[in-house]
C-alpha cells in the first residue's frame, strides 16, 4: 500500500479549487434568466457533447461498471449499443420540434399539444423525481469515498457518518459555487473539463494494471475463452434476462429515448447549441462517446480479474480495493479526483436544470413572472439555483446510514416516471390527443411503471417500454372513448 501523500492531497485541492474557478471564468456575465439557463445557444456542438457524458456518468458509474467486468462479462457494452440508437430516434424524431420556436424547456413542447396544465405536471414530476434520484445519487458519491479513505487510514479519528457529511457537503459546496454564479455555461464548460478527469482516472488505472500482470496476452485469451469478454449474450428470457441481447439494446433504446428526449437534465444541453444539425452532432456523437467510456472501464473490470481472480467482495467493492493498494502515490488524488468529477458532473446539471424549469415551466406562468423584467427573472434563476441545490444535499444527507440496497432502489427512481414522459411526448408530436386522454395516459404509464417494478419481475431495461406502451395505449383508448363534441386538446368545446 502506498498511502495517500500530501501529493496526493495538493491533487484533489487542486483540483476542487480549480474546478470552481474555471466555472466562475467560463461562465461569464448573464443579461437574462435565458441566456443564465440557455447560454442564448452559443455553446459548440463538441462541448455539449462532453457535458451529455459527464452529465449521465456518476460516481457510481466509475466504480460499479468495472465491478460489472470483474464479476461477469462485457454484457453492460449490448446497453450502449441500444442507448446510441435511441439517441439516433431523438435526434430525428423529438429534436426537431425543440428547434420550432422559442421553447426554453422540453415540458414546453407539452403545452403546445396539451395546454399548461399539463406541462406544469410533467414539471413538477421532473423536478420532485430529480431531486430525489440525484439526492441519493449524492449521498452515493460518498461511499467509495469514504471506502477509499478508510483503506489509506485517512481520518481515522472521524466516524463514517460524519465523513459522509463532509463529502457530500464539500462537492455540493464547490458545485454550487460556480453554477450559481456561471449558470449552465459554467456547466457545461465545467462537464467538459471532468469527463477529461474521470476518463484520465481510468486511463491511469489501465497504465498501473497492464505492468502488474504477467503474461497478460496468455491471460486474456484464456478469459476470452471462458467467456469473459462476451458482448451479445442469449442465455435467459428477453422479458427477465437484462442483459439478454434483444433486451438489453431493445430496452437500451428506449430508455435512452426517455432520458435523452425527454429528461430536461439532457434536453438543456441540447437547448444550448446553435442549431438543429448541432444538436443532433452532439446527441449522437454523446452515443458513440457513451460506448468507447464503456469500454474503457470494462477493460478495467477485465484486468482486475486477471489481477485478482475471484474475491469474496461486491463488485463495487474491486476497483476502490486496487485504488487503495496498488495505485502510486501522486497518482492516487487524480482518482479521487476523478471520482469527485463524475459526482460534480450529474449535481451541477440537476441544479441548473430543476431550476431552470422551476423557473421557466411553473413561475413563469404566473401573474407575477409574465410581468417581471429580465432582472427580476435573472435574480430569481440565481435565487432559485441555491435554494434547489440545498434541498438537493439535504436530500442527500437523509440517506446517511442507509444501506446498499436502498441506495440502489432509490437511484432507479427517475425510471418510474420515464415510460409515462416518453409516451406523453410521443403523444405531443404525433397530435391529436386530447388534453384529458394525454394526462390519463401519463398518469398511468407511471402507475404501470410502479407495478412493474415493484410486483413483477420483468428486467429493468424492459421497463421504460412497459410505461411508454401504457401511456400510449391509455390515451388512445380515453379518447377513443370521449363523446363526439366532447373537448379538443386544449380543454376548448369541439366544433
Amino acid at each position: 500500500m502506498s498511502g495517500f501523500s500530501a501529493l496526493d492531497w495538493a491533487v484533489v485541492v487542486l483540483y476542487m479549487g480549480g474546478i470552481a474557478a474555471f466555472g466562475l471564468l467560463k461562465g461569464g456575465r448573464q443579461a437574462s434568466a435565458r441566456d443564465y439557463f440557455l447560454s442564448e445557444k452559443k455553446i459548440g456542438w463538441g462541448a455539449v457533447t462532453a457535458s451529455i457524458v459527464a452529465t449521465e456518468t456518476s460516481a457510481l458509474t466509475f466504480i460499479s461498471v468495472p465491478g460489472m467486468a470483474w464479476k461477469g462479462a462485457w454484457g453492460f457494452l449490448e446497453l450502449s449499443i441500444g442507448y446510441l440508437l435511441g439517441r439516433i430516434a431523438v435526434a430525428w424524431v423529438l429534436l426537431p420540434h425543440y428547434f420550432e420556436g422559442e421553447l426554453t424547456t422540453s415540458y414546453a413542447l407539452l403545452e403546445r399539444s396539451f395546454g399548461p396544465g399539463v406541462r406544469r405536471l410533467a414539471s413538477g414530476t421532473f423536478i420532485l423525481t430529480r431531486i430525489f434520484a440525484d439526492g441519493v445519487r449524492l449521498y452515493a458519491t460518498a461511499i467509495p469515498l469514504v471506502v477509499i479513505f478508510r483503506g489509506y487510514n485517512l481520518f481515522s479519528g472521524v466516524g463514517d457518518p460524519t465523513l459522509y457529511v463532509g463529502a457530500i457537503l464539500l462537492t455540493a459546496a464547490v458545485t454550487v459555487i460556480y453554477v450559481q454564479a456561471g449558470g449552465v455555461r459554467a456547466v457545461i464548460w465545467t462537464d467538459v473539463i471532468q469527463l477529461g478527469v474521470y476518463v484520465v482516472g481510468g486511463v491511469i488505472a489501465l497504465a498501473v494494471l497492464v505492468p502488474k500482470i504477467p503474461e497478460l496476452g496468455a491471460k486474456l485469451a484464456a478469459a476470452a475463452a471462458a467467456g469473459k469478454l462476451n458482448v451479445f449474450q442469449t442465455d435467459g428470457s428477453f422479458l427477465s434476462s437484462p442483459y439478454h441481447v434483444l433486451t438489453a439494446i431493445v430496452g437500451g433504446a428506449v430508455l435512452s429515448m426517455a432520458s435523452h428526449g425527454t429528461d430536461y437534465i439532457i434536453v438543456q444541453r441540447l437547448f444550448a447549441t446553435e442549431s438543429l444539425r448541432d444538436g443532433r452532432r452532439a446527441l449522437v456523437a454523446s452515443g458513440v462517446a457513451v460506448i468507447l467510456q464503456f469500454t474503457l472501464f470494462l477493460s478495467v473490470g477485465t484486468l482486475l480479474f486477471l489481477y485478482y481472480g475471484d474475491l469474496p467482495l461486491k463488485g463495487d467493492a474491486v476497483f476502490p480495493k486496487f485504488i487503495v493498494e496498488q495505485v502510486p502515490s501522486g497518482l492516487s488524488g487524480l482518482i479521487i479526483a476523478g471520482l469527485l468529477a463524475a459526482a460534480m458532473s450529474t449535481v451541477s446539471g440537476s441544479i441548473s436544470s430543476i431550476s431552470s424549469s422551476t423557473v421557466f415551466d411553473l413561475w413563469a406562468s404566473t401573474k407575477r413572472g409574465r410581468l417581471a423584467s429580465e432582472d427580476e427573472k435573472l435574480r430569481l434563476s440565481r435565487r432559485v439555483s441555491f435554494g434547489w441545490a440545498v434541498l438537493l444535499t439535504g436530500a442527500a444527507l437523509v440517506f446517511i446510514g442507509t444501506g446498499q440496497a436502498v441506495v440502489e432502489l432509490a437511484l432507479s427512481i427517475a425510471s418510474f416516471t420515464y415510460g409515462g414522459f416518453l409516451g406523453l411526448f410521443l403523444l405531443a408530436v404525433r397530435g391529436g390527443t386530447s388534453r384529458q386522454a394525454a394526462t390519463a395516459g401519463f398518469l398511468a404509464g407511471v402507475g404501470v411503471m410502479v407495478f412493474v417494478v415493484f410486483g413483477t419481475k420483468l428486467a429493468w431495461p424492459l421497463y421504460t417500454l412497459a410505461g411508454s406502451l401504457a401511456t400510449v395505449v391509455v390515451a388512445l383508448a380515453v379518447d377513443g372513448l370521449r363523446p363526439a363534441g366532447g373537448t379538443d386538446r386544449e380543454g376548448r368545446a369541439g366544433a
